[in-house]
């Protein structure tokens, strides 16, 4: 997905201007782009650290090759290219769809129909190659970008013609290890059967979420493709025997790229038509954005106080895993990253120096930014903590730092143990955790642990409780919430799956108290279908003697389920369609009585026996809502920010001149006591709550906001991306 520009990126390059960052690698970055015809097109340009070594440019230029070689139907086609000029660069058109990994990650695994028809697909593509000499060489998801047309192939950055070692000498082994060929793995030759090979474990993670010889380390999968069986867990049975043969270690043994695609589809119907439902939105969902990416630049770091530069420089060569307060416990800057930065709403240094909060504005700054790490995630979107002064802020390849909220330039603390953002709750004062391992074995994972953690520190602080029958090593076990002593998880026993949740596994709703460490009670909850990376439940929260969740019943389908908190009986539960449940995954607007619901009516429905009390009509769409004060604050199309009173649902105030798309409606407000804050476009508004008119503006990268106490008299607005954090002033 786009993102900001750096600060130091180019405005234009040879009559391209650019718009936005698209992603940037060991050889160059890739922008968004628009041409003098107002066209759209993606730009990728070679790092000029690099373009003076004649090896990379001839590179560069083989990929540039190799892009017109393919052709628009199979691939994006060449608009323009200088591989000559003192920075390369390549602009082709801006394809209109997701890559396939993000496709499957949102989505989950392809029905049986889709995944021959990408095949055959692909198949022809890589025909096209092999015909003109040509092998791709890194075929794998992120590669593929899936329109209604049909997939496309991209990137060709290590593609070369058949039989040439100039660049990659024998015993050298170059690619992504999950999807290489085992001949490849061995620094071998890699030549079409190998784009064979590759082409069948691209098909493997679309038809089970997850590839045939899992993740881990890369030694460990160059290991498993040259030495191990594919796992084929999950996939459609009629694909297995295509597959095998496809998989097998001696590449003379593989069909060629007309024989699979024989196999795999009679080439009847449109591609479009194979596609399901999800996907085929998501598709137009991005071909309608593409229009609107507003210009974006991240703003230069300004020059670190003397008490933290020797220490940004000492570890600025990280990456950007690690970037979060390692040895030296600093908040790195992006010097070998993908452009990120911190700094300072004081511009000379040293502690910041806000203007007060609340200041009338536009355009305005935040207290602090940074950026430069990555706590994405496919399970579920970013999000964040405070306690005790601190952002505690879960990374998306485990672990969690604490970012100091008053000297956000340096990590308290960084913990490498494995932990996500559904496995972490802050309650009364102290920071929860399951404990998770996730070793190579997935039969060997122990009983999953409740702890805690020492905020100051990261440490663990004492063990709450084992609980029987789990194996720590699923990644999707959740912990949900904490609440009166009592903590609520959704944990898995069985075998541990390498791409998402296994069918087979049992899974339990358990109540734990934090004082004996017992299980209070403990319900089953349905099966998960195979292969599925979501998590199981969006949301929850306790109130009285309610839990109150929302959980993803099948992929892509909500349910509002009310439990009793002494026994766990379901008191009752309803189907919901929200529109997008990623947004739903924020903290729910519940009283004592009701939980109030958005999506195409914003609704109030009661904790006794789940009828509806209020509803407003389905006018607009209605964003997360937030209760303060028996109000109900959120965002709604083509309205802005609206009030509702609680009680009667009669809508008390709207944002004057307020406006919002759909996207707008994803993020849930913040109130404070005088304002209301929620992003709009590429701002985050602050709204008067007595005038109910923008008062402040405030540039933001972020998309998740909490309110957070930064001291025992200052409140602020934590924002939260998937790279960025930033503080903003509240009232």
């Amino acid at each position: 997905m786009p993102t900001p520009l750096a600060h130091d990126d180019p405005v234009d390059l040879d009559g391209f201007r650019l718009v936005a960052r698209l992603g940037s690698g060991g050889m160059g970055t890739v922008y968004v782009a628009r041409g003098t015809d107002g066209a759209t097109v993606a730009l990728k340009t070679m790092h000029a650290a690099i373009a003076s070594d004649p090896a990379a440019r001839t590179r560069f230029r083989l990929e540039t090759d190799a892009a017109r070689v393919i052709g628009e139907r199979f691939g994006a086609k060449v608009v323009a290219a200088d591989p000559l000029a003192p920075v390369p660069w390549l602009a082709t058109e801006y394809v209109l769809g997701p890559p396939l990994d993000e496709a499957v990650q949102r989505g989950g695994a392809l029905p049986e129909q889709a995944v021959r028809a990408l095949g055959a697909s692909l198949c022809a593509a890589l025909g096209q190659l092999h015909r003109s000499d040509v092998v791709h060489r890194d075929l794998k998801p992120s590669n593929i970008l899936v329109t209604a047309y049909g997939p496309k192939v991209i990137d060709f950055g290590i593609a070369r013609a058949i039989g040439d070692d100039r660049l990659t000498r024998t015993g050298s082994a170059v690619g992504t290890p999950a999807f290489m060929s085992p001949e490849q793995a061995s620094g071998m030759e890699h030549g079409p059967a190998g784009d064979v090979f590759a082409l069948a474990g691209v098909l493997v993670y679309a038809a089970r979420a997850g590839g045939p010889f899992g993740a881990g380390q890369p030694a460990d999968l160059l290991y498993r493709v040259r030495y191990a069986e594919p796992d084929l867990t999950g996939v459609p049975q009629a694909l297995v025997p295509v597959l095998v043969r496809c998989l097998d270690k001696d590449p003379r043994r593989r069909p060629s790229t007309s024989e699979l695609a024989a196999q795999l589809h009679d080439g009847n119907g449109e591609f479009v038509d194979h596609l399901p439902d999800s996907l085929v939105a998501e598709i137009g969902r991005r071909a309608a954005a593409v229009h609107t990416i507003v210009p974006q630049r991240r703003p230069a770091p300004a020059a670190a106080s003397p008490e933290v530069s020797a220490e940004v420089t000492e570890t600025a060569v990280h990456s950007r895993r690690r970037v979060l307060g390692l040895s030296a416990g600093v908040l790195t800057v992006g010097a070998a990253g993908a452009g990120g930065a911190w700094w300072w709403r004081s511009r000379s240094g040293g502690e910041p120096k806000p203007t007060a909060a609340g200041a009338a504005g536009r355009n305005l700054e935040p207290l602090w930014q940074v950026g430069g790490y990555d706590q994405k995630t496919p399970e579920a979107p970013t999000q964040a903590f405070a306690l005790d002064g601190l952002a505690l802020v879960p990374e998306g390849s485990g672990g969690v730092a604490a970012v100091d909220l008053k000297k956000p330039g340096r990590s308290k603390w960084r913990s490498s143990l494995d932990q996500y953002g559904w496995q972490t709750a802050v309650a009364d004062g102290r920071l929860y955790r399951l404990r998770s391992t996730y070793a190579d074995d997935p039969d060997s994972g122990p009983d999953t642990a409740l702890q805690t953690l020492d905020p100051q520190t990261g440490k663990a602080a004492r063990t709450v409780a084992e609980l029987d029958a789990t194996n720590d090593q699923i990644r999707q076990n959740q912990l949900l919430c904490v609440a009166d002593d009592i903590a609520y998880v959704a944990v898995g026993g069985g075998r541990a799956g390498t791409a998402g949740i296994r069918a087979a596994q049992t899974w339990t709703l358990r109540a734990v108290d934090c004082r004996t460490g017992r299980t209070r009670w403990s319900t089953p909850l349905p099966r998960w279908p195979d292969n599925t990376l979501r998590l199981r439940f969006v949301a929850a929260r306790v109130t009285g003697r309610r839990l109150v969740t929302f959980e993803e019943t099948q992929p892509r389908e909500l349910s509002v389920v009310v439990r009793d908190t002494t026994s766990g009986r379901a008191v009752w539960d309803v189907t919901y369609s929200p529109g997008d449940i990623d947004a739903m995954r924020s903290e729910l607007a519940v009283d004592e009585d009701h939980v109030y619901i958005g999506g195409r009516q914003l609704r109030a429905v009661r904790l006794a026996d789940g009828k509806v009390t209020w509803q407003l009509p389905p006018e607009h769409h209605y964003g997360p809502p937030t209760l303060a004060g028996g109000v109900v604050h959120c965002v709604a199309t083509g309205l802005g920010l609206i009030a509702v009173d609680a009680r009667s649902g009669k809508r008390m105030w709207t944002e004057k001149d307020g406006t919002a798309d759909e996207r707008t409606t994803n993020w849930r407000p913040v109130v404070g006591s005088r304002h209301a804050y929620y992003r709009n476009g590429t701002m985050l508004r602050a709204v008067d709550l007595t005038r109910h008119e923008v008062t402040s503006t405030f540039q933001t990268l972020c998309d998740r906001f909490y309110a957070v106490q930064e001291s025992s008299r200052v409140r602020r607005v934590l924002g939260v991306a998937d790279d960025t954090l930033a503080l903003y002033p509240m009232t």
